[in-house]
């Protein structure tokens, strides 16, 4: 089991990032908060998740532990696999995603590409009360040594919220209206996590 990766960050693209532990690079599938920690050619840390298939092995990538926590957790759903745990993460935060199961939130959730009404309904039943917030390694709670914004003064977060709209499924064209939907957002936070939820939200209600 490989639970986190250090090393230099030799690429990184749309949904995921290379990164360069030891002469080897891994590729790893990430999440939005993951995404908006790592620089390329600056030296990065993710939490991974290792899932074996027959014809498969991929590596998913987390902002910190609890992101990992939950993507193995939700999982344990019938219909849920790493892929839509990994879309139900780009458009959730943690504490989001457990408030939306805990209050049988199903609108929220099915604003998750890939989860219709009674998919929604099926989450909801089999992980209510399943979803507890764990301590992090060093005793601290999640979200407590959050990452600043990462887009930067040239306003590069407009392009990695297209690039993450398109690889979760959405056409280039509404992934352009969305980001320039959310741009007045921008002027309070670049988090490309932030602005990418709230690009999604539009999306839904579109």
């Amino acid at each position: 089991m490989i639970a986190f990766l250090t090393g230099r960050v030799a690429a990184r693209g749309a949904g995921s990032a290379v990164i360069d532990v030891g002469g080897v690079g891994m590729t790893v599938q990430c999440t939005p908060s993951a995404l908006s920690r790592l620089h390329v050619g600056e030296t990065g840390t993710v939490a991974t998740s290792l899932v074996v298939r027959e014809e498969s092995l991929t590596l998913f990538g987390f902002a910190d532990d609890d992101e990992k926590h939950l993507f193995e957790q939700v999982q344990t759903a019938s219909g849920v696999g790493p892929r839509l745990a990994l879309a139900m993460l780009s458009v959730h935060s943690p504490s989001s995603l457990r408030h939306a199961v805990s209050t049988e939130d199903t609108a929220a959730l099915t604003r998750v590409p890939g989860i219709g009404k009674k998919g929604a309904q099926r989450i909801v039943l089999e992980l209510r009360g399943k979803l507890e917030t764990p301590v992090l390694t060093d005793g601290t709670l999640p979200g407590a040594d959050a990452a600043g914004p990462a887009g930067g003064p040239d306003g590069a977060w407009r392009g990695q919220v297209v690039s993450g709209l398109v690889n979760l499924g959405w056409p280039a064209k509404d992934a352009e209206a969305a980001a320039a939907a959310v741009a007045d957002e921008a002027e309070e936070t670049e988090d490309v996590a932030v602005l990418l939820r709230s690009a999604l939200r539009r999306l839904s209600r579109a």
